[in-house]
């Protein structure tokens, strides 16, 4: 499983979608823009065992535009590697170009099938290391390999762009890249100050690919306390410095609480310790007066005598 997410994520945004597109197909050059994207159904269905089935795209569109009257778009984000990811996008692609045959245009012959285009996002921070083909993935006797149509899929190593990849984003997505790519090199991050334009989705895709519940605590405390910066007026920078500032209140919490169960523990200690000096006063003061006891019956035993 990879980021496949029930709520709205940050490249379903059509300028975040189109800036992906713009940088990897047609480097960096605006081609597509968003307005011309339409959401697409991202659910397709296929019958196996007898029985109907659906597969789920992450985020799928439709483009219509000068450069190309029209195509499939899909993206694909992966955290980790699937072996299989090519058989996944085949039938993904494959469920698009078959749909196309119901297309009264393309059955009269006054338009044909439009391509497909699948990008996988892959967001880890070690190499694709699968099969990227069909080729790679399946087992093939040799005898009939020349036979069998390879099919190969799309992988982008985001954590491995180039600084000159990078700079050709425009929207949110830069920061996202930026991210990966320092947390390789570096092992840590330094936040930029470029304005967030969706709060909301970028934090949630942090929260999910990092798996790190403070990005989704520190959206819901802006949500309540500064509803204000969701509006594309907070940088990375300014979130760093309130993760770190609640990491702080948080030790600092800590160290009191800390703090006031060593002094519980002290104060039992002392009393404990006062305790047990009244508990040893109080011993010798009766064996005093045991003595005392016994003293005073022995001068009567002698004065008798």
């Amino acid at each position: 499983m990879g980021l496949d997410l029930s709520e709205k994520i940050l490249v379903d945004y059509n300028d975040v979608f189109a800036d992906i597109m713009n940088v990897f197909l047609y480097e960096g050059k605006r081609v597509i823009k968003e307005e011309q994207l339409e959401n697409s159904k991202d659910t397709t269905q296929y019958k196996a065992d007898g029985e109907i089935h659906e597969q789920e795209r992450d985020v799928s569109k439709f483009y219509n535009g000068k450069e190309m009257r029209i195509a499939f778009l899909g993206i694909e984000n992966q955290n980790y590697e699937d072996p299989f990811m090519p058989l996944r996008v085949i039938s993904y692609d494959g469920s698009v170009y078959r749909n196309q045959l119901s297309n009264q245009n393309v059955i009269n012959g006054t338009q044909k099938p439009f391509p497909v285009i699948t990008l996988v996002l892959y967001f880890g921070t070690k190499h694709w290391s699968c099969g990227k083909s069909l080729y790679e993935v399946l087992d093939i006797p040799s005898e009939i390999r020349k036979y069998v149509n390879n099919y190969k899929i799309k992988v982008i190593e985001v954590a491995f762009l180039k600084q000159s990849q990078i700079d050709l984003f425009q929207s949110d997505f830069r920061i996202i890249a930026d991210f990966f790519v320092q947390k390789r090199k570096k092992k840590q991050y330094k936040p930029s100050s470029i304005k967030i334009e969706h709060v909301d989705e970028l934090l949630k895709t942090l929260r999910i690919v990092l798996d790190d519940e403070r990005y989704l605590k520190l959206l819901e405390d802006l949500k309540e306390n500064n509803p204000e910066l969701m509006k594309g007026s907070i940088s990375m920078c300014e979130i760093f410095d309130q993760i770190e500032q609640k990491g702080i209140q948080k030790g600092i919490q800590k160290g009191i609480q800390k703090g006031i169960q060593l002094g519980i523990q002290q104060e039992k200690a002392n009393t404990e310790k006062e305790r047990k000096r009244a508990d040893a006063a109080t011993n010798r003061v009766i064996i005093l007066e045991k003595e005392n006891n016994e003293l005073k019956e022995r001068n009567k035993l002698l004065s008798k005598e």
